[in-house]
């Protein structure tokens, strides 16, 4: 089992700034990638960004140039959001994406609240 704990969620201004966090434990062997997802209300759960173990990472279209993912070396993932609008309100969901066995199996933070006011 992985734990991830999430971090850094709240409202902030269109224009302003947050950084989310999650740190994982528990059995993280396998690890491939870490990153993060957001549900809006009424619409499905959506990849934001993701970093693998060599660094490469990828963004949705909405939110390259204002959003940064990275990684320390204690498997703590970081989302630096800036430039922030209101359609990027949402529960954001930090994940970890582990390959074992020749399968993929994903693991999900309980999600933090973010609400970018007009």
């Amino acid at each position: 089992q992985v734990q991830l704990v999430e971090s850094g969620g709240g409202l902030v201004q269109h224009g302003g700034s947050l950084r989310l966090s999650c740190a994982a434990s528990g059995s993280i062997f396998g690890i491939y990638a870490m990153g993060w997802y957001r549900q809006a209300p009424g619409k499905q759960r959506e990849l934001v960004a993701s970093i693998t173990n060599g660094g490469t990472t990828n963004y949705s279209d909405s939110v390259k140039d204002r959003f940064i993912v990275s990684r320390d070396n204690k498997n703590t993932v970081y989302l630096q959001m800036n430039s922030l609008k209101p359609e990027d309100t949402a529960v954001y969901y930090c994940n970890v994406d582990r390959r074992l066995f020749g399968g993929r199996y994903d693991s999900w933070g309980q999600g933090t609240q973010v609400t970018v006011s007009s």
